[in-house]
Parts: structure tokens; sequence; C-alpha cells
């Protein structure tokens, strides 16, 4: 996949809305400010979020670090090309968007729940 691919498919997540933020960082975010994807713009790295138990697992591969500043939230980072397949790459965004939607208040997660 390519960055305009994968900046196509994280739009059209639900209730997903993107910014540019911190001068080169195009963030994918829904509820105003839960973050799920983002985009360094400089050097081209993608970061999202993945799940506690499977973080360790994800940056023991090639091409995989853990995401600087939000590690501690279990981000993963990588530079294009991407080091997985298109399917798996879009199975990993929706799992981060389900995510931040799974920490929303029920009420505020309808409609975005897949």
């Amino acid at each position: 996949m390519t960055k305009q691919d994968v900046a196509e498919f994280c739009r059209n997540l639900p209730g997903a809305q993107e910014a540019v933020k911190w001068v080169g960082v195009e963030v994918f975010f829904i509820d105003d400010s839960k973050m799920f994807a983002l985009f360094n713009l400089n050097s081209n790295g993608l970061s999202f979020k993945v799940e506690k138990e499977l973080f360790l697992g994800y940056i023991d591969r090639p091409g995989i670090r853990p995401s600087p500043y939000l590690a501690r939230a279990y981000w993963i980072n990588m530079q294009a090309p991407y080091p997985m397949g298109a399917e798996e790459l879009q199975d990993l965004l929706r799992r981060s968007h389900q995510l931040v939607v799974g920490k929303l208040a029920k009420k505020r997660q309808i409609g975005l729940l897949l």
C-alpha cells in the first residue's frame, strides 16, 4: 500500500477525521481528539495503536519499531514500503480505530463500531 492508499483507508473508517498538526504530522482521529493513526510527513513514517498483548510481537518484526513518544501507549511505527501486505495493514488500522472507539463513552460509540 502507498501512503495515499493508507490515508484513503483511514479516512473511510467510521467517524474518522484528519488534520495536520505539530508541523508535519498528518493525524487521523475520532471524536475530535482521539488519535488512531498518524503519518510523519517529513520522514514518511506511519504509526498506529496495537493491542498491548501484540505490541512486543510486532516490534520484533523487521521494519517495525516502537513509535517515538507513543510506545508507552502501545503504538508501532514503520516506514514505507511497509513491511506487511495490504490486507494485514488494513486489518491493523481497523483494529487501531476500534481500540480507540472502545475507550469512548458508550453513547459516543454508536455508529463507530465495526
